[in-house]
């Protein structure tokens, strides 16, 4: 390594363990600025150490000299840096973001910040930023929480927002032969409120992570203040013709799978436009550092096996309990959702017609792809619940909004 720059010494000395503090394991970061080097920061016992820890660096950071000068001078610069595309963070981003919110120089309870929570069904790995009514955000299948950091940020002058990995993704916990359904995940966000003290919040889900916030509505309608949808992986309405097959299949294979690392990457990269670079790159990192891992391979497709076998119909099945849904909802749907196509949005008007619904041009995760429009439409959403409007507004049929802001 070359000789550490001014700014690197400024980040390392102020290092706050109690943004990032993981007493008990040791990370390693490496900061790389084009053209002039890179250098390797040790984090261990709360602490941050210029040096090598001798194993492969947990993340990779790299910006140009002005950006790190601006990270610098400024607390909010590097977080704002990174989802402006001028750092970029690789391999690890609970690490990677860890490491530049503990960095900031950031104070005060709104800022930033990273830990775990142990309840009884799991240790659940959190972020959060901001101070107001809380906010609790799920992320969809093979993501984690860090999917929903412009969702942090964005909300965070307004709402006390948390983004969950939930178990079996992330760093949180990865029981064996949970059962990684909705109702087994409502029940593990429904324990991580108790353990947080949080009587009541506003909920928002991409993908799994709203059926997760639906079923917690659903099964609690006492704790939910409102939902905001992001693409949710609703049950499917046409024929599922592999159901009888996936019911007898077992998840737990995924224990013994083989799954070399240059093999996985090489079918899934080719599968993401745009997967070397930008949050793509990041997000096929976060699925990767899951997927890899024999416990996280089983949850991946317990997980996707429930989407699969989500019963429409029936006394109990999905549709026919959602048309109870109390809570006012915002649905969000992608233009080009390759993943739930847009025409839910008809079904979920005929079940729940109070809720609201928003079109924009975009795939199946708003909150990385439009995050501008997402987080104003549910910020604006959200804060209406303080007010004695929401009813009124809630009680008028359905409005589908294009991202240019006709009525359709």
């Amino acid at each position: 390594m070359s000789a550490s720059p001014a700014w690197l010494g400024t980040l390392v000395a102020r290092y706050d363990p109690g943004v990032f503090g993981e007493r008990d394991q040791v990370r390693c970061v490496r900061l790389v600025e084009p053209d002039q080097g890179a250098w390797e920061v040790v984090l261990a016992e709360g602490r941050a150490t210029i040096g090598s820890s001798g194993s492969r660096p947990h993340a990779l950071i790299a910006g140009e000299a002005d950006t790190w000068g601006r990270i610098v001078a400024d607390p909010q610069a590097a977080i704002d840096a990174y989802l402006a595309g001028r750092l970029s963070v690789r391999r690890n981003l609970h690490v990677g973001v860890g490491f530049l919110a503990a960095t900031s120089g950031a104070g005060g309870p709104a800022r930033m910040r990273f830990r775990s929570v142990s309840t009884r069904r799991a240790r659940l790995s959190l972020v959060e930023a901001g101070d107001g009514p809380p906010v609790l955000a799920v992320h969809g299948l093979g993501a984690t929480k860090g999917s929903f950091l412009p969702t942090v940020v964005g909300l965070s002058s307004r709402f006390r927002t948390i983004a969950v990995d939930l178990p079996g993704f992330g760093d949180s916990s990865k029981p064996i032969a949970a059962a990684y359904d909705a109702s087994f995940f409502a029940a593990a966000c429904i324990e991580l409120l108790d353990a947080l003290g949080l009587e009541r919040v506003h909920l928002i889900g991409n993908s799994l992570g709203g059926r997760v916030a639906l079923e917690i509505a659903l099964r609690h309608p006492d704790r939910v203040g409102r939902l905001a949808l992001l693409a949710p992986a609703l049950a499917w309405r046409r024929p599922r013709p592999w159901a009888p097959l996936l019911r007898l299949t077992r998840p737990e294979l995924g224990l013994v799978q083989l799954a070399p690392r240059g093999v996985v990457e090489a079918i899934v990269r080719p599968l993401v436009p745009g997967a070397d670079d930008g949050w793509r790159a990041a997000g096929v990192d976060e699925f990767l550092r899951t997927y890899l891992t024999p416990a996280g391979r089983a949850a991946f497709y317990a997980a996707a096996r429930h989407i699969y076998l989500d019963e429409p119909h029936g006394k109990d099945g999905f549709w026919p309990r959602l048309a109870t849904l109390r809570a006012d909802a915002l649905f969000v749907w992608g233009r080009r959702d390759r993943l739930v196509p847009i025409a839910f949005a008809r079904h979920v008007a005929n079940a729940v017609p109070h809720a609201r619904q928003l079109e924009l041009d975009c795939g199946h995760v708003p909150q990385i792809e439009r995050p501008a429009q997402t987080n104003a439409a549910i910020c604006a959403f959200l804060a209406e619940a303080a007010s004695d409007a929401p009813r009124a507004i809630s009680a008028r049929p359905p409005r589908v909004v294009r991202s240019e802001g006709e009525a359709a």
